[in-house]
């Protein structure tokens, strides 16, 4: 069997210790060199560097806005992937061009034009700051420019389940009696759930470790909109490089866990399917 294998798959050696060797040069030196730095700090310096007052508060904002975002992806990105799929209409090509602009666009540029959007004097702000809603320098803006750069992921993940799923399936439903509403939720939602946990899953990543597009929307006001990616910076730029590592290998603890655990949601998601 493993004659066979080799001759079906050719090179397997040379491939996988290129792909090991790229694999260690991106990221598991580079990681090995965040936690040695944190690992130089006496246990009250890396206390007193990732668990004040304010650290928590910010490890807090960061966690729960990108899992909001994440979450309101889910119902933007559904109806944008099932009008590309099913239907045809004039500007499709430009709609799903769009769809990949915060693949593309630096994510500077986006927090800065949201923030001269929904400032006090800005097109939206203008209307919905007497209103009470503050788009900009808030957690809300937070929240906003995540989900922009968060909304391609669910997109993309759900449009090739949409492509690849049997109109059959939906005409025996209808046949069966089934409404419009019934065949979407047990039928079709069904299929895509596994799509959209890993659609939510990388948008919840993403968020998690996005920088350029928070720190103009945010205001970074301690304890309020301060994300934690801005202590690591903030220590940096103090020359505490050790500080700055130990509270990057907080945020790799939290994102690895998070993931981990998302990871076994698809899982139980995909038997759910299969059965």
């Amino acid at each position: 069997m493993n004659d066979v294998n080799r001759r079906v798959l050719p090179g397997f050696s040379l491939s996988l210790g290129y792909g090991v060797t790229y694999l260690s040069i991106l990221a598991l030196i580079p990681l090995a060199a965040i936690i040695i730095s944190a690992g130089s700090l006496t246990t009250d310096e890396i206390l007193s560097a990732v668990w004040t007052p304010r650290a928590r508060a910010a490890y807090g904002l960061t966690v729960g806005a990108s899992f909001a975002a994440a979450l309101l992806s889910i119902p933007l990105g559904l109806p944008v992937a099932w009008a590309l799929v099913r239907y045809e209409f004039p500007g499709k090509r430009i709609l799903d061009a769009l769809v990949d602009l915060p693949f593309a666009l630096p994510t500077a540029v986006a927090g800065l034009v949201y923030s001269s959007l929904y400032v006090e004097n800005g097109w939206f702000g203008q209307y919905l700051v007497p209103l009470g809603i503050h788009g900009a320098y808030s957690r809300l803006a937070i929240v906003l420019v995540l989900t922009f750069i968060g909304l391609p992921f669910v997109v993309r993940t759900v449009q090739p389940v949409l492509q690849d799923f049997e109109a059959e399936t939906e005409e025996a439903a209808a046949c069966l009696g089934a409404s419009r509403l019934q065949t979407f939720v047990r039928v079709i939602l069904p299929a895509l759930l596994p799509a959209v946990v890993t659609g939510f899953a990388l948008a919840f990543a993403r968020a998690l470790g996005e920088y350029g597009s928070v720190v103009f929307v945010s205001g970074n006001m301690p304890f309020r909109t301060e994300i934690a990616p801005v202590l690591v910076v903030a220590a940096l730029e103090a020359f505490q490089y050790a500080e700055a590592a130990a509270i990057a290998v907080v945020l790799l603890s939290i994102s690895f866990s998070l993931l981990v655990l998302i990871n076994l949601l698809e899982r139980w998601s995909n038997r759910n399917v299969l059965r």
